[in-house]
């Protein structure tokens, strides 16, 4: 059955090459298009340069006439000296007439020249100089190979806010990249923006040759379900060990996208969906696990409806108690790296790092099967019935949360979920879905306006409600938080880090927007030292939360214990810090590049 379905992958690709005209060479298709171009411009010519000529012979003998009706004869050329000195505006004066009507076809020889000359010249000048200079100019922006040299580089196929962000990743690990751009003019916008391109179709395998596909590190497909599987397919036949990463729109495509070769793909609603799930479930002291890095675990844990509420993190000492290491606490959108004299707030929301026992020991004394909101289980309210909110209701499901979707669009509406149909913005359908018993909030919709705007409203009418909110592009976030989100995760950040993890696997993990787990090598600079004496997060503003040896990873070192040599830093911050720490331990970053090449 999988043969059958690589033969009829096969075939599609071959159909979709066909109807393309073939893998056509991209420099022939230019060639042939500009030799159209100037066929369209030779002819224009002609044309212009024969009614020139016409009107040159038609006022010449009209000169004449004129002339020899005020007693006057010229010789022919002449009569062309001054009808080309009257079009071109030159008027020497030696040759005048004397007659009213001689004055007036005089003017209209220098209008209708005048008139001609500057149609006739800017468009000699604009074809035949300035047009080729800048198709000449676009072909240098937008090149259609890369140099022979380039090697362990990430080839796009799309832009947009997930590979923009990617991007970023990329550039700031010093990592190259290409985005593959079949559009000209598109290429030339993006390499005015500073962006790596290459010119050529997507479905033609000489373009990933071209690309040096085969020295390449990852090649990433992020466009529509057919299209992915054609460039899959496409990669993967010309170069069969590169890692390939696509994304996929609907389910049943991602047993198709990994027969045509991909080697991972990527449900992004799904993995966001899920993401917003887990925000909204750390609440009453029960810890939900956000992710996994390096073998220790990434969880929230809310504190409202435990003792902890108005305590200090030293008063908790959650550190003494369950071994588990303490990143950070969030509250209201404002993160703060854990310090023993932060006051817990109802509010607050832990940040930890731990084993699953660690985390189990803390569940067994903190979760409470009373819920702040006085309800048995704890309810959650989902405004999105796309593919987002869809993930988001399946993730609750199956942690046993009661929840209701609202969507305004009723086709949406599927089995094993209360939907109500109508606008969020609406107080009676909220008070229908039940915001006024529910937990949580999960705002899910593409447009972040929107968002924004119901991030208010629900804050307005619940102001002691979670919301966690999505955000399509990553310049939005800020305002999410500040119309009064709680958490918010940018579909552009989430995006990109899933497909980063698949290239730099176990190297870094996004606990929320800006805010990364990542690893180091230990710096040699720190070996022999404790952490007390190294003083890491004052100079880079980044904590540790782990060490990683040959025996196992150690969650919350002790801060008196000197430094290994054979080991690796696991740490938490922001993008700022994360970019601070590359500057104060340089050599740390450079091991490990020259590891990520090795492997």
């Amino acid at each position: 059955m999988l043969k059958s379905l690589g033969v009829t992958i096969a075939n599609v690709a071959e159909r979709i090459s066909g109807d393309n005209g073939g893998f056509a060479d991209l420099d022939a298709v230019f060639a042939a298009s500009r030799r159209a171009e100037q066929r369209r411009q030779r002819k224009t010519v002609f044309v212009l340069f024969s009614v020139f000529v016409v009107m040159v012979g038609v006022f010449s003998a009209l000169f004449h006439e004129l002339m020899a009706d005020e007693g006057r004869t010229f010789s022919w050329p002449t009569s062309v000296y001054w009808t080309l000195t009257t079009m071109t505006t030159l008027g020497f004066g030696d040759i005048t007439f004397t007659s009213d009507a001689g004055r007036i076809f005089s003017v209209v020889v220098l209008l209708s020249g005048s008139t001609f000359l500057l149609v006739v010249l800017p468009f000699v000048f604009i074809q035949f100089l300035f047009i080729p200079w800048m198709h000449e100019r676009d072909r240098r922006r937008a090149p259609r190979s890369l140099p022979a040299s380039t090697r362990g580089h990430i080839i796009l196929t799309a832009v947009g806010p997930v590979e923009e962000a990617l991007i970023d990743d990329a550039d700031q690990a010093e990592v190259p990249y290409v985005i593959l751009v079949d559009d000209i003019e598109e290429a030339g916008r993006l390499h005015d923006v500073g962006r790596s391109v290459m010119v050529g179709p997507l479905d033609d395998p000489a373009t990933y040759e071209r690309a040096r596909v085969s020295e390449a590190a990852m090649v990433v497909a992020s466009r529509d379900d057919q299209t992915n599987t054609n460039i899959a397919f496409t990669v993967r036949e010309i170069a069969p060990d590169v890692e390939i990463v696509t994304t996929a729109n609907r389910p049943a495509s991602v047993d198709v996208l990994e027969i045509a070769g991909a080697d991972r793909v990527i449900q992004l609603g799904e993995v966001l969906g899920t993401s917003m799930a887990a925000r909204a479930l750390g609440l009453g002291g029960r810890s939900h696990v956000i992710g996994e890095f390096a073998g220790l675990r990434i969880a929230e844990a809310g504190v409202d409806g435990t003792d902890l509420v108005d305590r200090t993190l030293a008063e908790a000492r959650l550190r003494e108690r369950f071994g588990l290491g303490l990143i950070g606490v969030w509250d209201r959108g404002e993160f703060e790296i854990a310090n023993a004299t932060t006051v817990l707030r109802s509010s607050s929301l832990l940040l930890l790092a731990g084993s699953a026992d660690q985390l189990a020991r803390f569940d067994g004394s903190f979760d409470s099967p009373g819920r702040p909101s006085g309800a048995d289980s704890p309810r959650a309210l989902v405004i999105g019935g796309g593919r987002v909110g869809r993930a988001v209701g399946a993730a609750l499901a199956e942690e046993g949360v009661e929840f209701s979707i609202v969507e305004q669009i009723p086709e949406r509406e599927s089995d094993g979920a209360h939907y109500v149909i109508g606008d969020a913005a609406d107080r009676a359908v909220l008070t229908e879905a039940g915001i006024d018993d529910a937990d949580a909030v999960l705002i899910t919709t593409h447009d972040d306006n929107v968002n924004v705007y119901l991030t208010r409203y629900c804050r307005g009418l619940r102001p002691d409600i979670r919301i966690v909110a999505r955000s399509r592009l990553d310049r939005n976030v800020s305002t999410l938080y500040r119309a009064g989100a709680d958490s918010v995760l940018s579909y552009a950040d989430t995006g990109s880090t899933a497909i980063w993890n698949h290239l730099r696997r176990d190297e870094l993990l996004v606990v929320a927007h800006g805010l990364h787990v990542f690893r180091s090598p230990m710096p040699r600079e720190l070996v022999g030292q404790t952490l007390a004496e190294a003083g890491i997060r004052a100079r880079t503003l980044c904590n540790v939360v782990a060490i990683e040896t040959v025996d196992g990873i150690e969650a919350n070192p002790d801060a008196r214990t000197p430094l290994p040599v054979e080991a690796e830093l696991l740490l938490v911050g922001t993008d700022e810090a994360k970019a601070r720490f590359t500057q104060v331990f340089p050599h740390a970053f450079q091991r490990t590049r020259r590891r990520g090449r090795r492997a």
